[in-house]
């Protein structure tokens, strides 16, 4: 999880259409996997998630270290974009954007549906 700005004042991003909400594909799945990657820039873990029978299993570097262990991550449900092309990060390539938002001191704190729900669901 890189990205976006966390400020909070920031004012709301211009209109898009729903045909451009609908291009952005956002699934559901379950960590099975999750290590330290100490190779990192900004601490973050390494992740496998599986998205089920469709997309199965894919990976993710994700900035979570402040409020989640990788124990802690394993057989949770997270939200990703799934569609974005793979970003090389150091020696990892990071195929999903997990998705979260930022806590009052700016560490991510995950997005992810409050029942379970299959894996491979999308965001609508």
């Amino acid at each position: 999880m890189t990205h976006a700005s966390h400020d909070l004042a920031a004012p709301a991003a211009d209109p898009i259409g729903f045909n451009d909400f609908l291009k952005v594909d956002i699934r559901v799945g379950t960590v099975v996997e999750a290590a330290e990657f100490p190779e990192a820039r900004k601490p973050a873990y390494k992740l496998a998630i599986d998205f089920g029978p469709t997309l199965g299993t894919r990976r993710s570097s994700a900035q979570l270290t402040e409020h989640y262990s990788p124990e802690a991550l394993v057989g949770r449900q997270v939200a990703a974009v799934v569609n974005f092309p793979p970003r090389q990060i150091g020696k990892y390539m990071s195929e999903v954007l997990t998705l979260g938002f930022a806590d009052e001191g700016g560490a991510v704190v995950l997005f992810s549906p409050d029942r379970r729900v299959p894996d491979g669901s999308r965001l609508f």
